[in-house]
Parts: structure tokens; C-alpha cells; sequence
């Protein structure tokens, strides 16, 4: 079922997260709601079936969301409400984490404050399968930041979506995806407000779109197909494997699979668990495509290349199956979001037990997070001097080394502090 290869063919393996055709494509979608606004946006939302006619509703204001909410079965809405606590308890201790400084420096004293950006979008998918956990994992998230204005975008959204969105907090609801949908975040469009960050997953044709509307809003990152990887001993239970890789497979034909072990016997007991499961999946369709075609098994030497491998990947997801798994967990340095022991499904990271299940993929873990409150945060520095002795030593100190950058205006501007 996984194709077996050797760390060297995997780690090659990056994908990009938008291809050269789409971005080209996507930059028309956001050119025209750009220059256009509203009618672009309705224009493209129809042409590709956000929207069923022109005068539609596009955007659903709280008492919408409420209404879906309270018909919703009030079991399912007591899920959506205790999953957002679970979100929101972490998010709030991750605020709390931070704090403002004010700190001597020559002449006086400098520091930092902290501050919610004032708007924020958030993006959830509503292709596939639509994703209410999506919605309370960006939009609780930017309320527990303090943001004033939250607005879901979510092309189709069902009443679950719109419960979500209540429960989360938010705004409103643009009942519109894709680039159309993203652009109109970034610029503005009729009732749509411009926000000040982008977030949450979505197709290429949102990737695209957030990357090109990054000069002008900040976004969380630019995210390409599900990724992960499971690092198994022979302590590890492959049916547990086998499950977890298949929930992974079942988002979509690209995502990513990848088993990582140094005993083949696992390799073998892994591949026919695959295919006792996919032959009972639902989904059997959409997961055994992306086992087929992008599924993997990373066959090590020993046990430190395939933490060097797992290294190497730097997934989106990475569990660890082994009997040594915390000491394990602690020695691993690269990965999205990091699930140690049989027990940490990632499955649970998807449904909110607590950290965020927006995560980097494509090997970007090497040098970003995962969506957090401080995607929703700005860090603004402070100077004040007083102007006396130590004021006078430090203009100096900024005058000469302005001079040796030939920047005579600064050398002159820091020398009237003298």
C-alpha cells in the first residue's frame, strides 16, 4: 500500500504549496475584486458556484449564525460550545504567556506593548468536506488575541458552519470562498470590511490568493496538501498506524502519508492493516487515491536515521509510536504539531482538545509554528530619553556610525541630541 523508500528519496520529496498556473489564475480573481469590489466579488462567487444567482446573500450578519445555532440539535451544539472552551482555555494561556517590558536603556528607557490587530479574517474550507473545526480554531483564537472585528468566509457554509461561527464569536459570515473570497478579505468588497490578517486553510486557489495578498495584509502561512508522519517501533500497534495515516488520507488525494520505521515487519503489518481498513472505508475513494500516490515508507537503518528522517520532513503532523516516546518526542526539532504516545492521536489536534490544527506544511516547520494568538498580535516598541548626559554619549555613538554608513542627514539628526 505505501511505497517503500529510502530516507534520501523522501526527504527530496517538497511540495510546493501553488503551482505557477494557479497563482497566475488566481491573480485575475484578485485584480478584478480589487479594482471592482463588490460586483467582482459576486461576479466570480456565481461564476464558480459560491452562489447560486446574483441576489443571493453573501453576507450573514449574527443573528443568521444565531438562528443556526439555536436549530441546531443541542447536542451537537454543546460540542461545538465545549470544543471552543478547549480552544480557547489553550489560546488563553498562550496570551498570557506574553508581556509588555519597559527596560533601562542609556539615556532613558525603552520597552514593548502588545495589541491586537483590529480585524481579522478567518478562512474556513467548505469544498470536500466542510469544516466547522476550522472555524472555532482561527475564530475563537483571534477573539482570545482580542481582535474587535472577525469575519469566517466559507464558501456554501452549512448550519453547522454557522453555529460554529456563533459559538466562536465572530461577525459575520461571507458565504463566499476561494481567491474571490480572499481577495475581498484583503481589499475590502461592499459590506466586507478590509481586515488586517488573513488566516486558516483552504485549496490552492485560496494558497495562491493568500499569497498574493500578503504585501498588504499579514497572513498565518501558505499551506499545501495534508502531511503525516508516523515514527513506529516494533512497540507500535499497526492498526492504530494504519487508522491514523487514512484519517490523514481521506482530506484529499494529495495529502501526504508517510510512515517512517527501521523494522520492515511493521512496514508489512502497516501495509495490510491499510488495506483491511480502506476495504470498509467510506472515504475509501479520496484516501486510498492519496495512499496510492503519495503514500510512503521510509525504510531506516536504525532508529536515529528515522529520527533524522522524521527531522529531515519536518511535517505538518508528526506521531510518535515508540516505546521510548517522550524521550523521543524531546530529541525530535522540526515538525508542525508534535503527537507523543499511542494515546495523542492527531485526530484529537484536529477536533480541539487544545493546540491549533492549523499547521505549516511542506517542510516550513523548519522556520514557522502553527496558527497561535500571536498571529493576531502585534509587538510595538517604545523609546523615550531624557536627554541628558547618557542621551548625549549614545547621539554620538549614532552620529559616528552613521557617518561610517555615508548617512550624513542621520549623523546630523542624532547630533542636535548632543
Amino acid at each position: 500500500m505505501l511505497r517503500r523508500v529510502g530516507p534520501d528519496d523522501v526527504t527530496a520529496a517538497r511540495v510546493l504549496p501553488v503551482d505557477a498556473d494557479t497563482l497566475a489564475a488566481a491573480a485575475q480573481i484578485v485584480d478584478d475584486v480589487r479594482d471592482r469590489g463588490e460586483p467582482a466579488l459576486r461576479h466570480h462567487a456565481v461564476r464558480l458556484g459560491d452562489l447560486p444567482s446574483d441576489d443571493t446573500p453573501m453576507w450573514l450578519d449574527r443573528d443568521a449564525m444565531a438562528a443556526a445555532a439555536r436549530a441546531l440539535p443541542p447536542a451537537d451544539l454543546a460540542l461545538l460550545e465545549r470544543t471552543a472552551g478547549r480552544i480557547r482555555a489553550f489560546a488563553d494561556a498562550q496570551r498570557a504567556a506574553l508581556a509588555p517590558i519597559d527596560v533601562a536603556v542609556p539615556g532613558g528607557r525603552a520597552g514593548h506593548t502588545i495589541a491586537p490587530v483590529e480585524r481579522a479574517g478567518c478562512y474556513a474550507p467548505g469544498g470536500r468536506f466542510p469544516l466547522p473545526s476550522s472555524v472555532l480554531m482561527t475564530a475563537v483564537t483571534a477573539r482570545a488575541a482580542g481582535v474587535d472585528t472577525v469575519v469566517v468566509a466559507s464558501p456554501r457554509p452549512t448550519p453547522v458552519t454557522l453555529a460554529a461561527a456563533s459559538v466562536a464569536g465572530a461577525d459575520a459570515v461571507l458565504a463566499v470562498g476561494g481567491a474571490q473570497a480572499i481577495a475581498a478579505l484583503a481589499h475590502g468588497a461592499g459590506p466586507v470590511p478590509a481586515v488586517d490578517v488573513i488566516v486558516g486553510p483552504g485549496n490552492r486557489w485560496v494558497t495562491a490568493a493568500k499569497q498574493l495578498v500578503s504585501g498588504f495584509v499579514r497572513i498565518d502561512m501558505l499551506a499545501g496538501p495534508s502531511e503525516l508522519v508516523v515514527l513506529a517501533d516494533d512497540t507500535a500497534d499497526a492498526d492504530t498506524i494504519a487508522a491514523d495515516l487514512l484519517a490523514q488520507a481521506e482530506h484529499d488525494p494529495d495529502a501526504r502519508p508517510i510512515l517512517v520505521t527501521a523494522h520492515p515487519a511493521v512496514a508489512d503489518a502497516v501495509d495490510a492493516a491499510l488495506a483491511r481498513q480502506l476495504a470498509v472505508l467510506p472515504t475509501a475513494a479520496t484516501a486510498g487515491a492519496a495512499v496510492r500516490d503519495h503514500g510512503r515508507c521510509v525504510l531506516c537503518a536504525s532508529h536515529a536515521e528515522a529520527l533524522a528522517t522524521c527531522d529531515a520532513l519536518a511535517p505538518e503532523h508528526l506521531e510518535v509510536h515508540t516505546a521510548s516516546a517522550t524521550d523521543d518526542a524531546a530529541r525530535l526539532r522540526h515538525y508542525g504539531g508534535l503527537f507523543v504516545g499511542h494515546a495523542s492521536a492527531e485526530v484529537m489536534g484536529d477536533y480541539g482538545v487544545g493546540p491549533n490544527h492549523v499547521l505549516p506544511t511542506g517542510a516550513t516547520a523548519r522556520s514557522t509554528g502553527g496558527l497561535s494568538v500571536f498571529d493576531f498580535l502585534r509587538i510595538r516598541t517604545w523609546l523615550k530619553l531624557d536627554g541628558g548626559a547618557d542621551t548625549r554619549a549614545a547621539a554620538e555613538d549614532a552620529a559616528r556610525l552613521a557617518r561610517l554608513e555615508g548617512l550624513e542627514g542621520h549623523a546630523r539628526s542624532a547630533e542636535r541630541r548632543r
